[in-house]
């Protein structure tokens, strides 16, 4: 049986927001992050903007532990906060039988808001519809390629700012 993270030729597909918490978390601050916030520098103004919006207190050392995978099981509380702060339904956190269709409506809003925001021209999702399946599939291997290259140097980078983010919250 094929496993459902890994393409066809078993190589490893990039992480979607459906991935592990850590990568949800992730993904979450990097693409569902609200207009209405100001983008946050640090953790320290990531657990602040979470805090301000949700009333819930949540530190900046949680917010490092829930990015880094070093925490992996937090409070309901905490999930609740992060699903009402980003706009997503709890089950967004749960079993992959539950998210997986979580996933996909949050990647399309996602993809809106970059349309609406000018970030991804629309006749360039039009471009391509209009290609031929051959041409879509080169596309679409790049796309991949590039998104997996992009999801390795963030979390090398990640990885390597371990210590200053622990620095920052002590």
């Amino acid at each position: 049986m094929e496993n459902p993270d890994n393409g066809a030729d078993g190589e490893t597909k990039p992480p979607t927001p459906g991935a592990m918490l850590a990568d949800k978390v992730e993904w979450l601050i990097q693409n569902m992050w609200p207009a209405d916030a100001p983008a946050p520098r640090n953790n320290v103004e990531t657990a602040g903007a979470i805090a301000h919006a949700t009333g819930e207190d949540i530190s900046s050392t949680t917010v490092w532990k829930l990015r880094t995978g070093r925490q992996d099981n937090p409070q309901l509380r905490t999930l609740t906060a992060l699903a009402t702060f980003f706009g997503v339904p709890i089950g967004y956190f749960g079993f992959a039988s539950e998210a997986g269709p979580i996933d996909d409506d949050l990647t399309f809003k996602a993809l809106r808001r970059e349309v609406e925001e000018g970030v991804v021209r629309t006749e360039v999702l039009r471009a391509l519809v209009d290609l031929s399946p051959q041409s879509r599939w080169l596309v679409d291997e790049m796309i991949l390629a590039a998104a997996k290259a992009d999801a390795e140097r963030a979390a090398a980078t990640r990885r390597n700012s371990a210590p200053a983010e622990v620095e920052e919250i002590a």
